[in-house]
């Protein structure tokens, strides 16, 4: 396919007559049309096509076919059903009413383009960037971020399932790829027992029956890979993603032995962050968070929240399910600065705070990071006569802190934490703790040890922003955060974020920022019409 770039076309005189007699008036594809034009112009797109080669769909036309596809949560065959019977999208599109559209398939052409160029956030850019020339789009003003959970485009199943899937998912590629060889190399029993589905309604209920079923699966795929690594004349075989899926399953799932795959307890597992839960999207892990459990990924949308201006999502950052809130923070304050859309205010909920999170915010972009934080827990902050870390004085150049009773610390020194995070611990002597008058007010062991911030700008961040947070005013500064649910309810609800509708993590960014640019149409129509009631 190749683009030989075009003026964009303007409305037909017939599409026109017909949208203004048919259509109520402020439709939304109508107004954005008028106001905005088409976004896009085939020149955008011109790295993602070759210079030979049959004439593709206009690149432009698609692009903004994507976007309403993503503003109503259509499908690629509504989408092209859209495109062909509806006349506001003929409108938008500049297209002809006896227009015959094209077929659905070419949308998942153009996606593919998008993700072979590494392209998926281009969309999202060009219209902020039109929206940045208007003065909607500013830098230092107030932001805030929150995530949604995403399912994976696969069925969730349990361990047992999943070695089945992974054993019959492995034999079909093989079945396809290399069909001599399997014939030769395959039992008979495998055919029968891997020809369908695994589901667990089929699979034994009684616990002996399941684990003996998972051990032969498991001897199935013992011998599967050893003849695939000991076969001479297809040496590929093992470089293909299913025989290298069975065998990081199988070491996840088995112990290895002489006397074949022995099934691992549940407690026996590897963390969620590195279990595969299925042989169909190796990206996809297993999180919960309060009552919520699922298997797939996390989408954090920001957006801009200043009274005066559209609230545009300014960001996307797609991850696995497992990572952590905090951890994308560094990376996004990155993004926005290279955008030149930093603000001065950040408001995130607890996830995404913690102390070296509100130095570093600080520090290296001047950003106030606002949002609670984990309190102070310890029993010492249960009476106001015990001694909490404020009543010591901490000298960071000498390395020693200084208790109420007057006493120097007697070591200094960095550990990891619980979390693997650094920390700082600061022991006092033992004869002193103990004889000392303070000693019930300090500790409740022998001697007192404090577990601090490893740095002084990370450790007073941390105990400013504690005092922060039992002020009124941040109260009332801090329910601008709350405004994000409705994003996130608009992303769910109008353009379907909860799933995945495709496989890997790639697919879902261009899938959450295709999401993040049509609730920015959305919200760019809305507020021009709210301009004109005004």
């Amino acid at each position: 396919m190749s683009v030989r770039p075009q003026a964009i076309p303007p409305v037909p005189e017939e599409t026109a007559r017909i949208a203004q007699a048919a259509l109520p008036k402020g439709n939304t594809y109508i107004q954005m049309r008028d106001e905005f034009g088409t976004f896009f112009q085939d020149e955008d797109f011109l790295d993602l096509f070759s210079e030979r080669g049959q004439p593709a769909e206009a690149p432009w036309r698609l692009a903004l076919v994507m976007v309403m596809q993503y503003a109503e949560g259509l499908t690629d065959r509504q989408a092209a059903d859209a495109v062909r019977t509806r006349i506001d999208w003929k409108y938008a599109l500049s297209l002809e009413i006896t227009d015959p559209g094209f077929d659905f398939s070419v949308m998942s052409e153009f996606r593919s383009r998008f993700i072979t160029h590494e392209a998926e956030r281009r969309l999202f850019d060009l219209v902020l960037r039109q929206f940045r020339a208007r003065g909607w789009v500013k830098e230092r003003g107030k932001q805030r971020t929150d995530a949604t959970h995403v399912l994976a485009a696969i069925r969730a199943v349990n361990r047992l399932e999943c070695v089945g899937e992974t054993m019959r998912h492995a034999l079909n590629v093989l079945a396809e790829v290399a069909p001599d060889w399997l014939i030769e190399n395959m039992h008979s029993s495998w055919a029968e027992r891997y020809k369908t589905r695994f589901t667990d309604f089929r699979l034994p209920k009684d616990e002996k029956a399941r684990i003996a079923l998972a051990e032969e699966i498991g001897a199935d795929g013992g011998d599967l890979l050893e003849k695939v690594y000991a076969s001479t004349s297809f040496p590929w075989l093992r470089e293909l993603p299913a025989i290298e899926i069975v065998r990081r399953i199988w070491l996840q799932q088995y112990h290895a032995s002489e006397k074949g795959a022995s099934w691992r307890a549940d407690q026996e597992l590897p963390p969620s962050a590195v279990l595969l839960s299925s042989p169909y999207d190796v990206e996809a892990h297993y999180s919960k968070k309060r009552n919520v459990g699922w298997v797939g990924y996390k989408v954090h949308f920001t957006e801009g929240c200043d009274t005066d201006q559209p609230h545009f999502v300014l960001e996307v950052t797609t991850t696995a399910a497992t990572t952590p809130d905090g951890d994308i923070m560094e990376d996004l304050h990155e993004r926005l600065a290279k955008k030149e859309v930093l603000p001065n205010e950040h408001f995130v909920d607890t996830g995404y705070v913690d102390a070296q999170i509100l130095a570093n915010s600080q520090q290296m972009h001047q950003i106030d990071l606002v949002g609670p934080v984990i309190p102070d827990t310890s029993w010492q902050t249960k009476d106001a006569e015990r001694f909490t870390h404020s009543h010591f004085d901490i000298d960071w150049e000498d390395k020693s802190v200084t208790c109420p009773a007057g006493e120097k610390s007697q070591s200094w020194g960095y550990i990891n934490d619980r979390h693997g995070k650094p920390a700082l611990r600061v022991r006092f002597s033992l004869p002193t703790c103990r004889a000392c008058p303070l000693h019930a007010q300090c500790t409740q062991s022998q001697a007192r040890v404090l577990f601090l911030r490893p740095d002084e700008h990370s450790y007073q961040a941390l105990q400013n922003a504690r005092q922060r947070q039992e002020t009124p005013e941040f109260r009332v500064s801090y329910a601008k955060r709350a405004g994000i649910e409705g994003t996130i309810a608009q992303a769910v609800r109008t353009c379907e974020i909860r799933r995945s509708r495709y496989i890997g993590l790639k697919k879902l960014n261009l899938q959450a920022f295709l999401t993040a640019t049509s609730m920015n149409v959305l919200r760019a129509c809305h507020w021009l019409t709210e301009e004109t009631i005004m």
